[in-house]
């Protein structure tokens, strides 16, 4: 048998395991340093752009008829319809939306594919809004040097007002950004005057707050932390990208090894980075861009804009920092001739997949019929035998009608041989006739139909169709519903 003996390290004189003070790391806060060059041109004209698109669009007119919301793009709960210019989806139509969002999201996947993460540099909107704040901070307190000296300085007046002024206006922005919000829910005008008389709903009021405190916390306060956290794209790009995807990417077969670099010194023996670190104080993220490939890195591209501007004060080509693939950056390194390889098996599928559902969706939007039409049969009673023998079954027809005009629809009722039917206030039809409906521009009617066939029909027919015509264009849709007779 084997014997086991336990030696406690109590006394013994044996180091204990240090324990950190907090399992929480502190934020280091980051000074991004302004960049100039075509990406940050590019980014100040996409930010512009895109907000732009966010706090105008709601206040564009679209006429759509009498009674009808005259407001482009509108998500409009109270009449269960959503907008979006000439549009118009309904409850029943809400497939389309969900083809939307796989449309959206097959995009993005082949943009990512193609060229990494610039819906994470440019479109994001916690990237916009950021860059906006960022904007902010810098008219009021400097760029980064003047930012961390005005950080590290004592309290002072100075520094009390462009703080509060820069908080101020971070807050005015977000309300403004919360407001704008709403007003895709409600009609523009309506909302915006109502808001501020106390006479919007509460719901305007509680989403309004919600986006205000969440856009100033997001991109004022929690910043880079959101991307690094909180959002899940930067771990679902890595299944997504390979070595022929175009990323923001450091040449390092160029620029290895680095050293500073003093005037009229030869470059024979080393690489093109100087180790300024331009690059790393441009960064939003504050990451370090010749490191390789992390998840921090948004793909921003404002590290490409510094590193050019110091390889042309230094007479190097730009370049240093580009948009490349790891297999060209590898194939360069071995002395090889770089391949870009842009069509490959996932964007070919990618791009198939969009056709495909973009072509389905099309088509289905411009084939669907004018009108929702239902026929549901009462449960109770099934059925009612009158006194002459006549065997009757009552309905629910429900008629919905999608065009912006009134329209009039023939309605009649098959399969049943010489049933009568009657619509409740409207009229009887004999057998074989119809029953005129009017229905108004987006309206949604419920009548209640009887059925009625004659004594002694014993024809083994247990289903009505009710069809609907219009009277203009022609245009047919149909619905059917059980028949009950009882027992013979």
């Amino acid at each position: 048998m084997t014997k086991v003996t336990l030696i406690s390290s109590k006394g013994t004189g044996a180091p204990k395991p240090e324990r950190p003070d907090s399992l929480y790391k502190k934020r280091n806060q980051i000074y991004p340093k302004l960049a100039h060059g075509k990406y940050r041109m590019v980014k100040w004209l996409v930010m512009a752009a895109t907000l732009g698109v966010y706090y105008v669009v709601p206040w564009i007119r679209w006429t759509r008829g009498d009674g009808i919301p005259d407001q482009a793009v509108l998500a409009d709960f109270e009449g269960e319809k959503f907008y979006f210019f000439f549009l118009e989806i309904w409850p029943q139509e809400i497939y389309f939306l969900g083809g939307l969002l796989i449309l959206a999201a097959l995009a993005l996947f082949l943009v990512t594919s193609l060229f990494g993460r610039v819906w994470c540099g440019y479109t994001c909107p916690q990237t916009v809004w950021t860059d906006l704040y960022i904007w902010v901070e810098r008219a009021f307190e400097g760029d980064r040097a003047a930012r961390m000296r005005l950080d590290q300085a004592p309290m002072s007046f100075n520094k009390v007002w462009r703080k509060g002024g820069k908080h101020a206006v971070w807050l005015l922005i977000a309300f403004v950004t919360g407001g704008a919000f709403i007003l895709y829910w409600h009609d523009a005008p309506t909302i915006a005057r109502t808001f501020f008389t106390g006479e919007a709903p509460l719901t305007a009021y509680f989403f309004a707050g919600v986006l205000t405190f969440t856009t100033y916390m997001l991109a004022g306060t929690m910043r880079e932390q959101v991307c690094t956290y909180l959002c899940p794209w930067p771990r679902i790009q890595g299944a997504l990208t390979d070595e022929h995807a175009l990323n923001v990417t450091y040449r390092f077969d160029r620029g290895e090894p680095r050293s500073p670099h003093r005037k009229d010194e030869s470059w024979e023996g080393r690489g093109d980075c100087i180790d300024c670190k331009q690059c790393v104080q441009v960064c939003p993220m504050g990451i370090d861009i010749r490191d390789g490939a992390q998840l921090e890195c948004i793909h921003c591209a404002l590290c490409i804009d510094a590193c050019d501007d110091i390889m042309r004060k230094i007479g190097r080509p730009t370049g240093l920092i580009a948009y490349d693939t790891d297999k060209a950056v590898s194939l360069r390194a071995s002395g090889e001739k770089a391949q870009y390889k842009l069509i490959r098996t996932r964007t070919v599928l990618y791009t198939v997949l969009i056709a495909l559902i973009g072509t389905l969706m099309l088509w289905g939007y411009t084939s669907k019929s004018t009108y929702e039409f239902s026929v549901l049969k009462d449960r109770s009673p099934p059925f009612i035998r009158l006194s002459d023998g006549r065997v009757r079954n009552g309905y629910t027809l429900k008629l919905v009608n999608k065009s912006t005009t009134t329209q009039a629809v023939n309605v009649s009722v098959e399969g049943l041989g010489d049933a009568e039917f009657e619509i409740i206030g409207v009229g009887t039809a004999p057998s074989g006739g119809s029953i005129i409906l009017t229905s108004e521009a987006y309206g949604v009617d419920r009548y209640r139909m009887l059925v009625t066939v004659p004594a002694g029909d014993e024809a083994d027919r247990d289903h009505l169709i009710v069809e609907i015509v219009d009277t203009d264009t022609g245009e047919k849709v149909a619905a059917s519903a059980p028949f009950t007779r009882g027992e013979h």
